[in-house]
């Protein structure tokens, strides 16, 4: 099992860093118990040469390997592909997720039209002083979720200023257990093949949206999905699942009920 974490924050060893910490510590000892091996990556977004979206659309008609950029973006996506499962971590900077974050979620856009992740397992996190966190969660569901992942949960994290580990293990350890908990038994029992209500309804509105889009600027993103398989009447989701055959019925009745209505 791979887990990729995405670290936003700027700081190294910060309050993010050490909530992120003792989430590996946990899910190793998770992965232990089961006598499974857990290979986790940390990214600190700091490190990477991650350059601010041009809005040329070049990835979007073309492919994001012709981006004119040529930066580390592909690289780190490559990370992201390969790997089961990605923690992403944040401070929340002016009630949204770090520029760091933000600039790497701007540059992933076209894994909007093309959701390549699906299958994979995200868990969004992020660390305040003391302000809302409720947009910068909210940032981050939505481009994990367009992109395909099966969000396991999310969680913010009121810190204050700089916490001492002995002071963060006190404080958070219950809640850090949890989430350890929660992410490591998501994936062990697979239960991105079991796609919610909603993810079913909307890959069918998806469907029927790429199946009538014409014009020369989503060709790159019809020939995805068709070279995917997902054009074909008979596909019901991105990957092969194990929902019952009435949620999945009901769920593509509905999104074919309201696709001319979001499409």
């Amino acid at each position: 099992m791979k887990i990729l974490i995405l670290l936003g924050s700027g700081r190294k060893h910060g309050n993010t860093d050490q909530i992120v910490d003792m989430i590996v510590d946990e899910m190793q000892q998770e992965a232990s118990q089961h006598r499974l091996s857990l290979e986790i990556e940390k990214v600190y977004l700091i490190d990477r040469d991650i350059r601010p979206c041009r809005g040329c659309r070049i990835c979007f008609e073309r492919g994001e390997d012709k981006c004119p950029l040529a930066d580390d973006l592909l690289p780190l996506k490559a990370k992201v592909k390969a790997a089961d499962g990605v923690l992403v971590a944040s401070p929340v900077y002016v009630d949204d997720v770090s520029g760091l974050t933000k600039t790497w979620i701007d540059r992933m856009a076209h894994v909007c039209h093309r959701p390549e992740f699906a299958g994979k397992y995200a868990y969004l996190l992020v660390t305040v002083g003391s302000t809302p966190i409720g947009h910068a969660l909210r940032t981050l569901q939505i481009a994990f979720s367009t992109w395909g992942f099966r969000i396991v949960g999310q969680a913010g994290f009121k810190t204050g200023d700089y916490m001492k580990l002995a002071e963060a293990q006190t404080r958070f350890q219950s809640k850090t257990h949890t989430i350890a908990h929660r992410f490591f038994t998501d994936m062990y029992m697979e239960k991105a093949l079991s796609p919610t209500f909603f993810s079913l309804m909307m890959f069918r509105i998806q469907q029927i949206a790429w199946g009538r889009i014409k014009g020369a600027q989503f060709q790159y993103d019809i020939r995805y999905w068709s070279g995917q398989g997902w054009l074909k009447p008979q596909c019901e989701f991105y990957i092969s699942h194990r929902a019952p055959w009435i949620k999945v019925f009901l769920a593509r009745l509905t999104g074919t009920l309201i696709s001319p209505f979001v499409s």
